[in-house]
């Protein structure tokens, strides 16, 4: 009896789960509640209230702009629109506080200028929407907001056909034909999720184990596509890979299985759920034969829809090694976990990023309004991966490790001289605090402040987001370290940041600091965690001169 192949590779086990893993897979899913990674009903119920009125929303767009060009009312009804969902909501791994990713599916006579000036007027005008914010100039523009304090994203394409029912699936890749290529990577989150999904060989077990790797990965920060590890899609595919690989195992032996394989993983060889396939259109589908910068990506993780992509593209050889020496941490915990030695808890004790090393490099983006931190935070984070291929080679840096997420600050400072000196990279003793930038920035939205109330105030704030990587450095027997100059990365990163379309010198600002871990600020760490301490056994040499120093410059406000 033929056994079923899932993937491109026959399974390395088709055995049953024993009494024994079973009982560990029952232990696995109580801690994942205990971490409280599942929602409630009640609270998956209004996300599809949500959904639902997003719909009605959709379609009365839809019918409005066909009304507004020159079509009858016949024909405005039946022009359609659909909300289509991926990412977490969709592979049904989401939990509490997760937003919920969403794509409008329109007609070719509906436009990308339409989605901004018409819809988001009419989700505005809802009271039950609130944050509201537009990102036009995105590559795949996006409105942002809450719906009965559940996060949107809601993200748009359009179709070259005339009308979008509701029973329309993306599965047909004939409906990528007359499509733009950036609703072309639209359509294609979705139709991504939904080809995970049919190709593993049970869903439950899928969704428990992906639950169980995403919730590890964020916990030892190695989870964020732009930063240069694996996003969420990458996380599922992996998963899905060793699920096909053991198609009657429980999601206890998927994850003690995951860690082990993929460490082992013989890359670059790419991870495909199935064989890379042609499509109708002129477009590029990955291929390391053809395309140098293909066969540049370290670890490849391939999209199973058509045209297939490289999700991991943005992997360095630093965020490599971190990821390898996670999995590798975490697969002899979960040797241990398999033997009952400790619990499902160990493996996700958080990481220890601002404990691990003696320098870390302070990347500050710093901006006047919180709107347009929003935006150049954003920029300055996209950057930062080519910050850290420069500093990988500089010989006297081993490794460059980027902290997985920025920290938000508003500072308000007495006066306009204040405000220039501390976005300038100059420490000032002002009053600081944590802040929400995209709170902030739709509370700003539509509302302006003139200079008088501004001076009333004597308020003037300005908006920082500061990313953090950790160095470790060459150690070579018998020699001294030798004063560390990055003046090339940090000015090679600055002219990076300074190409963006909208930068001006007088509104945002981006700078790099150096610090020793013991002068690492409160924010990086949680209430009650210790915070390194100097060493009371240090050379002259480590104490003195001889520390290793790093050049820092900045780009002028003026």
């Amino acid at each position: 009896m033929s056994v079923k192949q899932w993937g491109i590779t026959p399974p390395i086990s088709t055995a049953p789960s024993t009494e024994q893993e079973n009982a560990l897979n029952t232990a696995l899913i109580d801690e994942l509640k205990h971490q409280n990674l599942f929602e409630s009903s009640a609270e998956s119920e209004r996300r599809i209230k949500v959904l639902d009125d997003l719909q009605r929303i959709a379609t009365e767009f839809v019918k409005k702009v066909s009304l507004a060009k020159h079509m009858n009312e016949k024909m405005a009804n039946e022009a359609g629109g659909k909300i289509f969902t991926y990412g977490s909501y969709r592979l049904g791994v989401y939990g509490p506080g997760s937003d919920i990713d969403t794509l409008l599916v329109v007609p070719k006579h509906v436009s990308r200028e339409n989605f901004f000036q018409d819809l988001e007027p009419m989700l505005r005008e809802r009271e039950e929407i609130t944050e509201l914010a537009s990102v036009p100039d995105a590559y795949v523009p996006i409105i942002k907001f809450k719906y009965f304090d559940i996060s949107i994203d809601l993200i748009f394409a359009r179709l070259s056909v005339p009308k979008v029912p509701r029973s329309l699936e993306l599965s047909d890749n004939n409906l990528l034909k007359g499509v733009e290529e950036r609703c072309i990577l639209s359509l294609n989150g979705t139709r991504v999720t939904d080809q995970i999904l049919q190709l593993v060989p049970n869903r439950a077990v899928f969704k428990h184990a992906l639950r169980a790797v995403k919730f590890w990965a964020q916990r030892r920060a190695i989870y964020a596509n732009v930063i240069g590890f694996p996003g969420g899609v990458a996380w599922a595919m992996m998963v899905a890979r060793i699920c096909q690989l053991y198609p009657n195992a429980v999601s206890s032996v998927i994850v003690a299985k995951f860690f082990r394989i993929l460490h082992q993983w013989n890359w670059p060889q790419p991870i495909l759920l199935k064989p890379i396939e042609d499509g109708p259109l002129q477009v590029r589908i990955w291929n390391p034969k053809l395309y140098p910068s293909d066969k540049a990506h370290r670890m490849p993780i391939i999209t199973p829809a058509y045209p297939s992509m490289c999700a991991t593209h943005n992997i360095t050889p630093s965020t490599q090694a971190i990821i390898l020496s996670e999995m590798v941490r975490a697969g002899e915990i979960a040797d241990q976990i398999m033997v009952g030695s400790v619990g499902w808890s160990a493996l996700f004790q958080k990481h220890d990023f601002f404990h691990r090393y003696k320098h870390y490099l302070m990347i500050t983006a710093a901006s006047k309004t919180a709107e347009g931190q929003l935006k150049w935070s954003g920029l300055v984070e996209s950057k930062l991966r080519h910050l850290v291929t420069r500093l990988e080679l500089v010989e006297a840096i081993a490794l460059a490790h980027p902290f997985n997420k920025g920290f938000d600050k508003i500072h308000n400072c007495k006066s306009e001289e204040e405000a220039h000196q501390l976005a300038s990279g100059i420490s000032l003793d002002v009053a600081s605090q944590s802040a929400d930038l995209e709170r902030l920035a739709a509370d700003a939205n539509g509302q302006t402040e003139n200079e008088d109330e501004k001076d009333e105030k004597n308020i003037y704030p300005v908006y920082t987001t500061t990313f953090y990587i950790g160095l470790e450095l060459e150690k070579k027997k018998g020699q001294p370290i030798k004063k560390l100059d990055i003046s090339w990365p940090a000015q090679e990163f600055y002219e990076l940041c300074k190409k963006w379309e909208r930068y001006d010198e007088t509104q945002v600002n981006v700078f790099i600091k150096n610090t020793r871990n013991v002068n690492l600020p409160d924010e990086v760490f949680e209430p009650g965690e210790e915070k390194p301490k100097s060493s009371k056994k240090r050379s002259l040499n480590d104490a003195g001169n001889n520390n290793e120093t790093m050049k820092r410059q900045k780009i002028s406000t003026a």
